[in-house]
């Protein structure tokens, strides 16, 4: 497995802190880290809340990166609940397929760091609706 994951593992690990912020809202269950196509990672939890207003920390995570500055994502690293597989959700794809419309299927995306297993957005989400 490459370095790049490694350090991508680690930096989603370090956010990954569970808890309950309200009666309505947890936050840090699952974190993610995106590399941007400077090198950079960004991080991010998800945001759960009663009234399904929250985010998925892979968008949380693009949108940290989007708020620095970049638009290009080249590597995705989820860590659920329970570690294993996970692949973004189809809102998660969704916003990368239209922030990277033209190679969004470039994108790496670590479905199980425990295996090394990786694909491309494009293997899992081969046709875009537009």
């Amino acid at each position: 497995m490459d370095n790049i994951w490694k350090e991508m593992y680690s930096a989603a690990k370090s956010v990954l802190k569970p808890e309950r912020i309200s009666d309505f809202v947890t936050a840090g269950e699952v974190s993610a880290a995106i590399l941007s196509k400077s090198g950079k990672i960004y991080t991010g939890v998800c945001i759960d809340t009663c009234c399904t207003l929250g985010i998925c920390a892979e968008r949380n995570a693009i949108f940290n990166m989007i708020t620095n500055g970049e638009y290009e994502i080249e590597k995705v690293l989820c860590i659920p609940p329970v570690e294993g597989k996970g692949a973004p959700c189809g809102a998660c794809r969704e916003l990368m397929t239209q922030l990277m419309p033209e190679s969004y299927k470039n994108i790496e995306i670590m479905l199980d760091y425990k295996s090394g297993q990786v694909v491309t957005l494009g293997e899992l989400t081969p046709e875009w609706w537009i």
